[in-house]
């Protein structure tokens, strides 16, 4: 229990879009260890991905927000491999959480007891 579980750091890929370049070899894994039977059958990969960690025994779950908005790889933090152009990507008023969202993680906070 003494640990965390997060979904992704500011170095790597937004689960959108870790997802859209997996190889389908990591997809069907992906697929089973979440229990679908296809992974054709993971409409959200970022929400299923949010609720496994939610699940854990871990004491924390961390979420980027990339992940709780659904944002691609357009919305990356940092690269490393990449030195200029970094830490660009910003939330915006725009992209405000809607009730919706709200209460979508609001269910699994509650649900998991986090």
């Amino acid at each position: 229990n003494n640990c965390i579980v997060y979904t992704g750091t500011h170095d790597n890929d937004t689960t959108l879009g870790w997802w859209s370049r997996a190889t389908q070899e990591e997809k069907h894994h992906v697929a089973r260890y979440l229990a679908y039977t296809s992974d054709s059958d993971i409409q959200e990969i970022n929400w299923s991905l949010i609720r496994l960690a939610s699940s854990s025994v871990a004491d924390m779950a961390i979420f980027p927000l990339q992940d709780i908005l659904s944002l691609d790889n357009r919305a990356r933090m940092n690269d490393p491999s990449i030195n200029p152009g970094q830490w660009r990507w910003r939330y915006t008023t725009s992209e405000l959480l809607s009730q919706q969202l709200s209460d979508r993680l609001l269910h699994i906070t509650q649900i998991y007891n986090r």
